[in-house]
């Protein structure tokens, strides 16, 4: 990896011939952000960004849909779709020339579609692409609806990258750190709603504001926190993931809060699997942008996610799928690519928690805010 990464460094401008990238893969906890952020610490260009890969997509489709509003109205009787990835492809990459993207995943079929013409014209841009992911490029969008027109992007991507796994089978974020204090409470805990708003209080009180609401804007929406002071949003989890919120929302309230409270998180099971996936997402986000993150739940940690009942979800599934005229093995495929990318999702959270209460992680985000 060593190797294949050098010669990125020295690079001061694009070349028509640039050196390959790298894709990391492995499991949870295993060091592939830390690897991928200390080799980004070391890159002089600055044409260089490092996303998470939730962000960058995010921006993408920020981009189609300004270049969209832009193209001019099809003629009547003209058939021609006018396709804008590729111009935004040329737009990333005369911006950039390497691009570092944190949990490299592809999960429903329009984000597979977009990526596949994108990177194409990313890396004929010059784009060197450093990339990590849970998942090998064999398996990115296994068992996905339509995955046939995606495969041929996993041999580009070998193309333009050094594959490198990086899996010792420990999860590093496990080890034995310095916790920061108590962070994660139960509710079945004595008195620990007590001590969650005392944490509040002793946090707010170091901030130059009052305890009020707080309104934020996204894309033309509005989201409201109800409880937050300066930096603090002390929040529910009904107000942060059973409302439709998404990727863009939680990214401005990374923006805004250095310390989240998440309050009331129930044991999710199979039928709340909408509100895990928010949650996955907020996680990821605040983890990315080095949050703090203080939670009151229903169970300890590593007996958050449950299972149970799906027939409700598997009969709205299937009434979806049945008016889109798609088969029963359809069906069959995309409930086994859902349950096989959430569950490397919820072990990603888990995990991520458990280095969010370290006094370690706290470390980072003062330094961060430096």
């Amino acid at each position: 990896m060593h190797e294949c990464l050098r010669s990125v460094v020295s690079q001061d401008c694009p070349k028509p011939h640039p050196p390959r990238g790298c894709y990391v893969h492995g499991g949870v906890g295993t060091g592939k952000t830390m690897l991928m952020d200390i080799f980004y610490s070391h890159v002089k260009n600055p044409r260089k960004k490092r996303l998470h890969f939730n962000t960058f997509l995010l921006d993408v489709h920020r981009r189609i849909h300004r270049l969209k509003q832009s193209l001019p109205k099809r003629s009547p009787g003209e058939l021609t779709m006018r396709d804008p990835i590729f111009p935004v492809a040329m737009e990333i990459g005369a911006e950039t020339c390497l691009l570092c993207l944190d949990e490299f995943q592809v999960t429903d079929v329009a984000s597979a579609m977009i990526l596949k013409q994108l990177f194409k014209g990313l890396f004929t841009c010059g784009v060197v692409l450093v990339a990590t992911s849970n998942r090998p490029p064999e398996e990115l969008y296994k068992n996905g609806l339509q995955r046939a027109a995606f495969v041929p992007f996993i041999d580009v991507l070998k193309e333009h990258c050094c594959i490198v796994r990086l899996d010792t089978g420990l999860d590093y974020r496990k080890r034995e750190m310095e916790p920061a204090g108590k962070l994660y409470y139960t509710s079945s805990e004595l008195n620990a709603e007590v001590a969650v708003n005392t944490l509040f209080h002793e946090l707010a009180s170091r901030q130059n504001d009052v305890t009020k609401p707080r309104v934020l804007s996204v894309q033309g929406r509005e989201v409201t926190l109800n409880r937050t002071c300066g930096t603090i949003a002390d929040c529910t989890f009904h107000e942060l993931c059973e409302c439709p919120l998404g990727a863009s929302d939680y990214l401005e309230i990374a923006r805004h809060f250095d310390t989240v409270i998440i309050r009331n998180v129930p044991r999710l099971k199979v039928a709340l699997k909408d509100q895990a996936r928010r949650l996955i997402t907020l996680i990821d986000i605040l983890y990315d942008q080095k949050v703090r993150v203080v939670v009151l739940a229903e169970a300890p940690l590593y007996h958050l996610f449950d299972g149970g009942s799906m027939s409700g979800e598997e009969e709205r599934d299937r009434l979806m799928l049945d008016e889109l005229g798609l088969t029963n093995e359809a069906w069959k495929r995309l409930m086994l690519f859902t349950a096989e990318e959430e569950i490397f999702a919820l072990q990603r959270t888990l995990s991520r928690l458990t280095e969010m209460q370290t006094k370690q992680y706290w470390i980072q985000v003062e330094q961060r805010q430096m």
